[in-house]
């Protein structure tokens, strides 16, 4: 077997904006090529590693606290990661970067009304009602990355051409094969 680069993939973005589907479609054609990928989604891993975990500032730094861990394994031996959580702080995302092997940081870019169009749970609508509070986005900040490695637009693009665009550059950077 042909070794891989560990890596980690991490999308970052509002609630709504597109990281789970577009990281699904990735991880689906990397698999198909042979590669050891490992999704790593938020809304699966708060059922499981982090159900103890609420919403507070403190709580979402200790649930990506517990994801880099589980990814800084994955990533050094070999498997290509692929993290969609919200991360909404900079300084968080920082120290992803630095505890995993390979980070490339995908900004997962669309409106805040374009969200709230797509959420089938009705997050948005309760949050702007004031039932759910700091919530990324409406009442609690989302601080978009200054110099992520690859930038989606998932207003303009679909989801094909927004996977597509990821896998050229993890091509380009040499983390996966052609």
């Amino acid at each position: 077997m042909m070794e891989q680069k560990g890596f980690t993939l991490w999308f970052t973005g509002l609630p709504c904006s597109g990281k789970s589907t577009v990281a699904d479609i990735i991880a689906e054609r990397l698999k198909t090529k042979g590669l050891k990928i490992e999704r790593l989604d938020g809304d699966v891993v708060r059922q499981m590693l982090t159900r103890d975990l609420g919403f507070s500032k403190e709580d979402r730094d200790k649930n990506i606290e517990r994801v880099t861990f589980v990814a800084k394994l994955l990533s050094r031996n070999g498997v290509g990661v692929l993290a969609s959580f919200v991360s909404p702080y900079r300084e968080t995302r920082d120290m992803i970067r630095n505890e995993t092997t390979n980070f490339v940081e995908v900004y997962v870019n669309c409106p805040v009304e374009e969200c709230a169009k797509r959420d089938v749970k009705g997050m948005y609508a309760k949050a702007y009602a004031g039932e759910i509070k700091d919530f990324t986005g409406v009442d609690d900040p989302y601080e978009p990355p200054e110099s992520a490695e690859i930038i989606i637009n998932t207003l303009e693009e679909s989801k094909e051409e927004s996977a597509e665009k990821v896998i050229g550059k993890l091509q380009g950077m040499g983390l996966i094969s052609a």
